[in-house]
């Protein structure tokens, strides 16, 4: 095993063991359903939802953001006051489209200045009114908006348009529709990129049309997304994120079908892949394949096998794999010091989680927000709530920012140890930092208010989250919510 990669026998017959070692471990690790499901999940999670916050749940406070800090304050600020006021009286025209009402020629009267943000800021706030009653209404006065204002002198739609009217599209069901956008981006020259795909593979999958929509990909030549060396690498990246892993094992048999051989970023994705679907036999068959194609195990390769012998609670494993890689030149990072600490605390060992955490402070290194996350969940995981407080304000105190994952996390463990007034005031000390709670904090705090028969309470957050403003477009799904 990796026999081109590694330059002496000895350290070969070393990681050769830690290999056998992992085998072994990873059998006991796969013999868990729940184990297979969660793999890598925390880890995982923090990645998913900052997709999902940052490409599904944009509100207007991003008109700041959208400028960038350069320039002029005061003028930045009228800027933004016109465009609201605009997105204002868009809105209240098209609310009027009916039979014998076209609201093309109105809006030209109205003499505004189309940009980018303006666009946006009206396709968002269509978005946000979205439900299951008026979805083909809202579909209909997105794409109108949408024609007009492309249609428009000085102005042309940026990729970010086209995504925000395929978020319309796909909330509204209309698949057809969002297809059609991607062939009129093609036509046009915009690039297709990675961000293109996930949209559609989220959307199209939950109607089981994912196969499709990777065919889809697969055929076509302009999706060529860096800084993937071809689509392929792209297409399995993306399924990666979005948990896809059958549909991984489908396309790289298609990639090799068609010629392309497999490198260090295929190989880490289709193990990570088998990994999560417990077919230990195929991860280490495609270990042993690397080193017989000459590929070295790389930052994210030793990630990938650290993550593994944590499950399997081998702290010894661990860390011999970690002097190992000293050995060969890859120096620990606080990445491979969390994935590993991950993978202790699902295995109920917080003694070696925190031996690691501590040794991880002792190489130098300076646990960051998602290092911390990952101890406090483990102990709120494992009812060690105390502790998790404790974790809380050590990382405080050392000058790390808690974020959304961190507070919802200390927002369950409050939950569960049945202080909800505790948790309510987390929640409002998160909003006083400028930490917006997703839309996981608000299910999370109602859930587990609702089971406790705190129903008044449940709809006081629900109320509190209607006027901040947050997921309004979201309402009807958090009435539904349900915590097991």
């Amino acid at each position: 095993m990796f026999s081109v990669a590694l330059s002496t026998p000895r350290i070969f017959n070393r990681f050769s063991c830690l290999c056998v070692v992992s085998r072994t471990f990873c059998g006991r690790i796969f013999n868990n359903s729940d184990d297979v499901e969660n793999g890598f999940g925390r880890i995982e999670d923090f990645l998913n939802e900052s997709w999902k916050s940052s490409n599904l749940d944009n509100n207007t406070s991003t008109l700041y953001d959208s400028l960038g800090s350069s320039g002029n304050y005061s003028s930045r600020e009228g800027f933004i006051d016109e465009v609201k006021i605009d997105v204002e009286r868009i809105l209240e025209v098209l609310h009027q489209d009916g039979p014998g009402f076209d609201p093309k020629p109105v809006l030209t009267n109205l003499g505004l200045r189309i940009s980018g943000l303006l666009v946006r800021e009206v396709l968002f706030g269509i978005l946000k009114t979205v439900n299951y009653a008026n979805k083909n209404r809202c579909a209909k006065l997105g794409y109108k908006f949408f024609v007009w204002s492309g249609e428009q002198e000085n102005y042309k739609h940026t990729t970010n348009a086209y995504h925000m009217m395929m978020k319309i599209f796909a909330e509204s069901e209309e698949f057809k529709a969002m297809w059609r956008l991607v062939d009129e981006m093609t036509e046009k020259g915009y690039p297709i990129t990675a961000r293109t795909f996930n949209m559609l593979i989220c959307t199209c999958g939950g109607a089981g049309l994912a196969r499709k929509v990777v065919e889809r990909f697969i055929k076509s030549k302009t999706f060529n997304y860096r800084p993937f060396k071809h689509s392929f690498n792209a297409i399995l990246h993306s399924l990666l994120t979005l948990n896809h892993y059958r549909l991984i094992e489908w396309v790289y048999q298609q990639m090799l079908a068609k010629g392309h051989p497999p490198d260090i970023l295929t190989y880490n994705i289709i193990m990570c892949a088998k990994f999560r679907l417990g077919k230990l036999d195929h991860f280490h068959g495609l270990l042993d394949e690397m080193g017989r194609t000459g590929f070295s195990p790389d930052f994210h390769t030793f990630n990938l096998l650290l993550h593994v012998l944590g499950k399997g609670d081998k702290p010894l494993a661990a860390l011999k794999l970690m002097n190992h890689m000293k050995e060969i030149g890859i120096d620990p990072s606080v990445l491979h010091y969390t994935t590993l600490i991950d993978g202790l605390s699902r295995a109920g060992n917080l003694e070696a989680c925190r031996y690691f955490f501590d040794e991880m402070i002792n190489q130098g290194f300076v646990p960051d927000v998602v290092s911390y996350t990952v101890m406090i969940t483990g102990h709120v995981v494992a009812g060690k709530f105390d502790t998790a407080r404790e974790i809380f304000s050590e990382m405080i105190e050392r000058g790390q920012l808690p974020n959304v994952f961190t507070y919802n996390s200390m927002i369950r463990g409050l939950c569960m140890d049945g202080k909800f007034e505790d948790a309510w005031l987390m929640l409002k000390e998160m909003e006083s930092k400028g930490c917006n709670p997703n839309f996981l904090v608000y299910t999370t705090l109602v859930g587990y208010l609702r089971n406790a028969g705190k129903l008044p309470e449940a709809h006081e957050v629900i109320k509190h989250m209607v006027e901040k403003g947050q997921y309004t477009h979201l309402l009807s799904k958090i009435k539904r919510y349900r915590r097991c």
